[in-house]
């Protein structure tokens, strides 16, 4: 629909502004407009538009200028030069200064709204390749490179793919590579975290129901294989899965069909199965934990990928990279990392992998002065183990002292302690992820609904 669209209109013509206006609001556009310059440099960094018209001559500068402006900070904002009748000189160094039409005074309306949706339409092109793009697998390290490979073979097949390794890995991108590179990339992508849905309506989700099946089954509901359904289905922490869920789950991988709730026929399904969690599913399969059925259903292929530590000469690419992203978000020119940063990044563990990288670069661009950041605009926690005190002599010989032990308390004021270790833990993993529990909770290791029974618990609002 057009009318989530916005365009924003820089002439300092009234009769211009109001005619274009006119036009671009009955084609259900939502439009902003701006007298001069600055006035359209300040809407700009306010909120993003899908297209934009400026005047050649403001007030105040050149539209040559707020072209160059929206060219380098607003790449995804296709902008048109309005020049006058014959001008030809400035409607060429308008689109080499990134323009991607023109139109002359007097405006013909007719041309006027084919340009728009010729905007619009390079518009979602290019949110198309920025999405693309974002997708890619970044780095130069053996690791990435060989998992890089893999992906393109198993992506040709239809075979399930387990893919494994920590939390913040990248295993969902690893997911939605795989659909894209393979035969099912015009159908649906459907991602769920299997252990962010309540239990009670997990059969509801995956296979959907029929109005009237139970209480407050008001509508027929369409469920998570339906909406995959020639496409992809990614099952995110499958290991959360209870057991009753896994044996409808392997039911429904041998049968290919679904029976929604409530319905008398099962209907037949063509999805490609995708699996992931940051847990050993042998270990579940061997404590019972996990169905060894399901688990060589969804594990015809595994794809194991590697944390952050076993490929740090990818950490500067991952880094321009996220630093080039937070840049546009934030309409600055950039961001760069100083030496003392850099070497600060290169020799951190990374416990939480790239999403952690992340998560510290974004808060040291709130931090920083003049774009440049150091390490202590980082604040990277320190998780080193305790340093050996400087060597003592004793009978001649040299003997490190061991560190002291770490003071913890006993009998009844240990739960307290332990409870506050928790409380501590849980409020800096949301503060980190932003207060977006389920990210907190992959963070942390456990379930949502670990998750929500320690939040109740511990009284954390």
């Amino acid at each position: 629909m057009l009318s989530t669209r916005s365009a924003l209109i820089v002439d300092d013509e009234r009769d211009i502004r109001e005619l274009l206006s006119l036009t671009l609001t009955r084609m259900g556009l939502k439009v902003d407009t701006a007298a001069d310059l600055a006035s359209a440099q300040k809407l700009l960094g306010g909120k993003s538009y899908d297209l934009c018209f400026t005047d050649m001559r403001l007030p105040d500068g050149s539209g040559q200028l707020l072209i160059e402006l929206i060219a380098s900070r607003y790449p995804d904002t296709p902008v048109a030069m309005i020049t006058a009748h014959g001008n030809v000189d400035a409607a060429v160094q308008a689109l080499k200064a990134g323009a991607f039409d023109f139109v002359s005074k007097p405006v013909d309306l007719h041309v006027l709204r084919r340009m728009v949706q010729n905007a619009l339409q390079l518009s979602e092109q290019r949110r198309a390749q920025l999405q693309l793009s974002n997708n890619k697998l970044l780095g130069d390290s053996t690791p990435i490179t060989q998992l890089r490979s893999m992906i393109a073979k198993v992506a040709r097949s239809q075979a399930p793919v387990f893919i494994s390794g920590e939390s913040g890995v990248g295993k969902e991108l690893v997911a939605r590579l795989i659909h894209e590179q393979g035969p099912r990339a015009e159908a649906p992508f459907v991602p769920v975290n299997c252990g962010a849905i309540p239990t009670e309506l997990m059969e509801s989700e995956f296979f959907g129901h029929r109005k009237g099946s139970f209480t407050g089954a008001i509508a027929d509901k369409e469920g998570l294989f339906q909406a995959a359904q020639g496409g992809t289905l990614f099952l995110d922490e499958v290991a959360e899965l209870p057991l009753h869920m896994q044996v409808k789950l392997l039911r429904v991988i041998q049968e290919k069909s679904v029976r929604p709730i409530g319905a008398n026929t099962e209907n037949p399904i063509d999805v490609r199965i995708l699996s992931a969690t940051h847990t050993n599913l042998n270990d579940r399969v061997q404590d019972g934990r996990f169905r060894h059925d399901l688990f060589y259903r969804i594990n015809v292929i595994e794809l194991h990928v590697p944390p952050l530590r076993k490929r740090t000469e990818d950490i500067a690419l991952l880094a321009d990279a996220i630093l080039r992203k937070l840049a546009a978000e934030n309409g600055d020119p950039g961001y760069q990392l100083a030496a003392d940063a850099s070497k600060a990044l290169r020799y951190y563990p990374f416990p939480g992998n790239v999403r952690e990288l992340e998560n510290i670069l974004e808060r040291a661009v709130a931090l920083c002065d003049a774009g440049t950041i150091h390490e202590e605009d980082l604040r990277l926690p320190s998780n080193s183990p305790t340093p050996v005190p400087t060597e003592v002599v004793r009978n001649g010989d040299e003997v490190a002292e061991p560190p002291a032990p770490m003071s913890v308390p006993s009998g009844d004021a240990l739960p307290d302690f332990i409870e506050s270790l928790e409380r501590e833990a849980i409020q800096k993993a949301l503060i980190e992820c932003k207060y977006n529990k389920t990210k907190a909770a992959a963070k942390l290791g456990i379930t949502f609904r670990a998750m929500r029974y320690k939040l109740k618990k511990l009284g954390i609002e």
